[in-house]
């Protein structure tokens, strides 16, 4: 038999032999995989905190009280609006809904948040639905990002942060938040940034800042003077803020959280960032927003439509309906926006309470659902060179998760290479979880401290 084997324009009639040697050889080449390395813009971003634990929880089954997510059922009313919006008679409630945004999600973002900053914001031009608050954090990241813009980051940080910056090309510039007291009871207003530090960063090539008031991981709630600082260094040098609130409803009294973008001068500066999951409590829904003035936010939509184009429609028509109920609700204790905050009171205290008897320094915050605490004073009780994690702080976690049984996330993964050490003494644990779960760690703990 013989075969047509092509070279060029020309073909060939080869022997069976022949052919089948010729195939092999081809087969036999080694795929080389050098040509598909990870693109550089990715380099240094490939481990994640997450994976990581998550593993390690799956591996060792300890309490974990690491990840940020409640452990409790979501408000009734939103849970079953997806399953009205589910089981509509409206068949396009399941099929796909305007790309930047569901009409009526944006509408009720609109009456919501014109009422919060105080002037009329346009739901079609100035609101874009996102697949979470991190799909927001990187469209006005990357849609704001040319190669060699810097870009201030307040450490703590969410880790995303840093790799968006990157993945733009952008130069990451940091500086931390720092407890100007090591004794006695600490808040998370006793975490501060240092002025001339922050003035020193911004410069000609200053692009944006990104601001995550309440923060995560202290619990920090900026107050006006701090604000007051950032607005003016950003309008001396045009530079843009964008201001992830994410836990904006989870401020724990008497303090309050101001919207940067209410300040004079900084609406037109400031892309602002939500999530119907911290809202709700139903993170696994991973609807966000972000709201900004119209010329700011042509550059998320670019990016938007490019990458996600459109977020799920029975999600969004159920979020919108908890925040008609809600909007309705404001100012009342009945409204979840006021009663989830109160509720968590209680929670953080205890908290404080049980982490303090066992030894640990804890930092109070004044808003979100993380504690960090210095455990430094039980290292005695924790053999730390049974793991071999460059910081301290992963080898403390990653010791108690196999040995006690309960699980916290290692601080410096929040920080840049520079300033890691300041936080090696800490860890991170998230109190929105059931009574009897926070019970369960005080017995973990107090029965190891025996």
């Amino acid at each position: 038999m013989m075969f047509a084997v092509g070279k060029g324009n020309q073909l060939f009639r080869v022997s069976e032999t022949v052919f089948h040697g010729l195939t092999s050889v081809c087969i036999r080449k080694a795929m080389d995989y050098a040509k598909f390395a990870l693109p550089s813009r990715y380099h240094g971003s490939e481990k994640s905190v997450w994976v990581e634990y998550i593993q390690l929880a799956l591996e060792h089954k300890p309490l974990n009280l690491g990840q940020g997510f409640p452990d409790f059922a979501a408000p009734d009313y939103v849970t079953k609006a997806l399953s009205d919006a589910a089981l509509s008679d409206n068949v396009l409630l399941n099929q796909y809904t305007r790309g930047f945004g569901h009409p009526r999600l944006i509408s009720a973002l609109s009456r919501l948040y014109s009422k919060l900053i105080g002037r009329s914001i346009d739901a079609q031009s100035e609101i874009l639905v996102t697949c979470g608050a991190y799909e927001a954090l990187f469209a006005s990241i990357l849609g704001h990002t040319n190669p060699g813009d810097e870009v201030i980051i307040i450490e703590p940080y969410f880790d995303c942060y840093v790799p968006m910056v990157r993945a733009g090309g952008g130069v990451p510039r940091f500086i931390p938040l720092r407890p100007k007291k090591a004794e006695g009871t600490v808040s998370s207003s006793d975490w501060v940034l240092d002025e001339k530090e922050l003035e020193g960063l911004f410069n000609s090539k200053t692009k944006a800042i990104i601001l995550n008031t309440p923060n995560n991981p202290v619990g920090k709630v900026f107050n006006q003077r701090e604000l007051e600082l950032i607005a003016q260094l950003c309008k001396k040098w045009n530079v843009l803020c964008i201001s992830d609130e994410v836990y904006e409803w989870l401020v724990y009294k008497p303090n309050k959280h101001i919207r940067i973008a209410s300040l004079p001068g900084m609406w037109e500066r400031t892309i602002t960032i939500g999530s119907a999951g911290k809202t709700f409590s139903v993170t696994g829904w991973k609807i966000g927003w972000a709201y900004g003035p119209a010329p700011l936010m042509k550059n998320l939509q670019a990016v938007h439509q490019n990458s996600v184009y459109t977020c799920s429609t029975p999600l969004q028509e159920a979020v919108a309906k908890g925040f008609e109920i809600e909007i309705e609700r404001m100012g009342s204790p009945e409204c979840y926006f006021e009663s989830l905050a109160a509720e968590l009171v209680a929670k953080r205290d205890y908290m404080a309470k049980f982490l303090s008897e066992v030894g640990m320094n804890p930092t109070i915050p004044e808003g979100g659902y993380f504690m960090i605490a210095d455990w430094s004073p039980l290292e005695s009780k924790v053999n730390l060179n049974d793991e071999t994690d460059k910081y301290k702080d992963y080898r403390f976690t990653k010791w108690m998760t196999k040995n006690v049984k309960l699980q916290g996330i290692p601080p410096s993964a929040f920080y840049s290479d520079e300033h890691k050490n300041l936080v090696e003494n800490f860890v991170r644990y998230c109190f929105i979880k059931k009574d009897e779960n926070l019970q369960k760690a005080h017995t973990i703990l107090k029965n190891w401290k025996k």
